[in-house]
């Protein structure tokens, strides 16, 4: 997993071209994909892996003192396949959505710009995640991470937090914690 990761991030910063960054850019269109494990409790042997496209617009100019200064992002994510890895013979797929993603554009520091997020959404399965729960859950998260501009589609990466659980719709409710690597390519446009 680590030299695959090593070999998408070499091959991400080899691209070449002039993009836009957030601080003169409208929207922002995004491939990523992310995967870590449960963190606590009875799930905290579960894998989550999952790929989703981004669509975000830049609603704000540069707002904020100096070490905050940045740009204020809404953004949709279509999580078209999520991989449940639970225990032997118990894995799930399943697909989502996240329509509510708020994102805070740092101002580039030259080549990089820090961001985080916080995102909601529902995830849909083939079956119960966790065992014995529901097929229907909730994934409420949040993210921080760095974008590497000068690039046609530029690379990012990130430490996200994914909570997976059904609010209580249907008992037991154990919920999974994850904390999780993402990368993606992103593209600013006017």
């Amino acid at each position: 997993m680590r030299k695959i990761a090593a070999v998408l991030l070499l091959s991400l910063s080899i691209a070449a071209a002039a993009q836009e960054t957030p601080s003169t850019s409208n929207g922002e269109m995004t491939v990523w994909v992310s995967g870590g494990r449960g963190t606590t409790g009875s799930t905290a042997n579960t894998g989550v892996l999952s790929f989703g496209l981004r669509y975000g617009w830049v609603l704000s100019g540069p707002r904020g003192p100096a070490p905050l200064r940045g740009r204020f992002e809404y953004a949709l994510d279509a999580v078209p396949a999520t991989v449940v890895l639970q225990h032997a013979h118990a894995n799930t797929f399943g697909t989502g959505i996240d329509p509510l993603v708020l994102k805070w554009n740092f101002e580039r520091h030259g080549r990089w710009g820090p961001y985080m997020e916080i995102d909601g959404g529902l995830l849909f399965t083939t079956d119960q995640v966790p065992l014995g729960t529901s097929n229907v859950n909730f994934t409420p998260g949040a993210a921080f991470g760095v974008q590497f501009f000068g690039h046609h589609w530029n690379p990012m990466i990130g430490v996200r937090y994914m909570h997976i659980s059904n609010a209580g719709l249907s008992e037991p409710n154990p919920g999974i914690n994850t904390v999780q690597v993402m990368l993606g390519l992103g593209r600013f446009f006017h």
